[in-house]
């Protein structure tokens, strides 16, 4: 009888069938995040340029935020394993890009839009170690590399389609209105995110530990490498 209870729960553990709707709303988050964060893109040195900056000011708002993106991977992982809803860390995330666009749009001031532009990149590192950990809590690790893949396409047409689209509304309104377009596939994305069920994501497999089942992060000692580096939950 233990012997066919352990074998459920490593059956349980590695072929993990998490709904449709989940499965669905992945999709949607990755394509609208994908839109969103494009509308950061070659318009905010154009946007700037046309409030007035200076080159030298537009290049050390994108070098200093460039740099913080970069770092902000570092604890990533570590903060994520604290989380024990990665949902609402996407939510937040997502609210945060939003922010940034608007402050860009609305408080063109140095001061602001440096704020902003850091705020942006930080986050932006953070939701692709998020939604990754998402996908592992979903499918676990037998069909990560499908879904990762599954990701990217999504994420690579939710970028192409936004790049156009985010070009029509600056060459027919403004630059201004990129980033409030940006800010507005936001709304989409949080009610995408809103269809993936909580309860198919599983913790432990999150965390790279499908055996593990409490409360608590398990020890990152214990995670599995998944992409040359230690997986956040």
């Amino acid at each position: 009888m233990v012997v066919a209870l352990n074998s459920a729960e490593v059956t349980d553990a590695i072929e993990p069938s998490p709904s449709d709707s989940s499965l669905r709303g992945l999709d949607a988050v990755n394509l609208l995040l994908a839109g969103a964060l494009s509308g950061f893109g070659p318009y905010v040195a154009v946007f700037l340029a046309e409030q007035d900056w200076t080159q030298q000011n537009i290049g050390f708002a994108l070098t200093v935020a460039g740099l913080a993106g970069l770092l902000a991977q570092l604890p990533g992982g570590g903060l994520l394993d604290a989380v024990r809803s990665k949902r609402i860390a996407v939510a937040l995330g997502a609210t945060m890009v939003a922010a940034a666009a608007l402050i860009i749009a609305v408080w063109p001031s140095f001061p602001l839009v440096l704020v902003a532009l850091v705020l942006q990149a930080v986050t932006g590192g953070f939701l692709g170690l998020a939604i990754a950990a998402i996908s592992l809590g979903l499918v676990g690790h037998a069909a990560l590399g499908e879904r990762l893949g599954r990701n990217q396409r999504f994420a690579s047409t939710g970028g192409l389609v936004a790049a156009g689209f985010m070009g029509l509304i600056g060459y027919f309104l403004s630059y201004r209105a990129i980033f409030l377009a940006a800010a507005a596939l936001v709304l989409p994305l949080l009610f995408a995110l809103g269809r993936i069920q909580p309860s198919d994501i599983h913790f432990g497999r999150a965390c790279g530990v499908p055996d593990h089942r409490g409360p608590s992060a398990p020890p990152r000692a214990r995670h599995r490498n998944t992409s040359g580096r230690t997986a956040a939950c």
